[in-house]
């Protein structure tokens, strides 16, 4: 980790953008120590076996045929943020060509900051990533990332088995494949959701129905994950569920809290409680094929309403 090239690289921000993003990737990489990734053939061999085995109870389970990314990497810290840095770019378009300010050099600098603070901090936490590669150019390409290093710190941490926890991560992680797997149509629903909120923003204003219909679309994502999760991997693990939440509601001390509420981390977790809620009703009244029923076209999916009261979405989907 070096500081100091952290702090330069960002106060040295340059181009005509609200945000260098060259000065970004830089800045979080070097604020972000990027942890080992010697993996010993065990180790690589397992990953492998853990995405195979999910990808065959998953399908089972849900009873829908989806492909695993060809993106498919073990990745340390640095590599996440290279893969990230331009999925953040391709959201910030939009605002960065409306934004002007009186001074742009100063705006820059504090923006780039902004953005290098928050991929150094997603960095050292995330675990796994399905990523749908919103807004790239190649509407086909998905990516899976699995963070060694941080997989590797949060099982000892736990003091979970590292195999077990590093499978319970990889099944996550494919449900999530699966979810768009059954739905292609997804991931052009939520880029135009985003485009239209985010450009709004951009001009100032707020488009309130895109980000329901966005934090409703996320929440089913996350829900239905977690009713697969809980359907198909092939060991209890309740345990890990209870450990990972109490590592989030108090590990990092106050200032990482502090940190996870101004980055809307918390609104994920919400966001998966709510949405197993509703997946859990809905298949225990009409079975689970009738959850996979909100994957059939963007107009069953559920309202922000029905996600607190699935009896609605029941009575005007009718999936059993």
């Amino acid at each position: 980790m070096d500081l100091y090239r952290s702090v330069r690289a960002v106060t040295t921000a340059s181009g005509d953008g609200a945000v260098d993003w060259d000065g970004v990737r830089e800045a979080a990489k070097a604020g972000t120590r990027p942890g080992s990734l010697d993996l010993s053939p065990a180790e690589r061999d397992g990953y492998a076996a853990d995405v195979r085995a999910a990808r065959d109870r998953l399908q089972t389970v849900s009873g829908t045929e989806f492909d695993v990314p060809d993106r498919l990497t073990v990745q340390n810290r640095h590599h996440w943020i290279d893969a990230n840095v331009d999925t953040f770019r391709r959201v910030m378009e939009p605002i960065e060509a409306e934004v002007k300010t009186l001074f742009p050099n100063v705006s820059r600098v504090a923006n780039t900051g902004t953005m290098a603070f928050t991929l150094g901090f997603l960095a050292r936490h995330v675990l796994g990533q399905y990523d749908p590669l919103l807004l790239a150019d190649d509407p086909e390409e998905h990516g899976l990332y699995f963070v060694h290093p941080n997989i590797r710190r949060v099982a000892d941490e736990l003091d979970v088995e590292y195999e077990r926890f590093r499978r319970w991560i990889v099944f996550h992680e494919v449900a999530h494949a699966a979810e768009f797997g059954a739905a292609p149509w997804l991931p052009g629903y939520l880029e135009s959701r985003l485009e239209s909120g985010v450009r709004t923003l951009s001009r100032g204003g707020l488009d309130r129905e895109a980000f329901l219909d966005l934090d409703a679309a996320m929440t089913a994502v996350e829900g239905y994950a977690e009713l697969l999760m809980d359907r198909a991997f092939d060991e209890e693990y309740a345990d890990l569920r209870e450990k990972v939440d109490e590592r989030r509601d108090t590990g990092g001390g106050p200032v990482g809290r502090l940190v996870r509420r101004l980055l809307g981390l918390g609104l994920k977790r919400r966001q998966y409680e709510r949405g197993t809620r509703f997946f859990e009703t809905v298949a225990d009244e009409c079975g689970l094929a009738a959850a996979g029923v909100v994957w059939e076209r963007p107009e069953n999916l559920p309202t922000d309403a029905e996600l607190d009261r699935p009896e609605l979405w029941i009575r005007r989907v009718d999936p059993c």
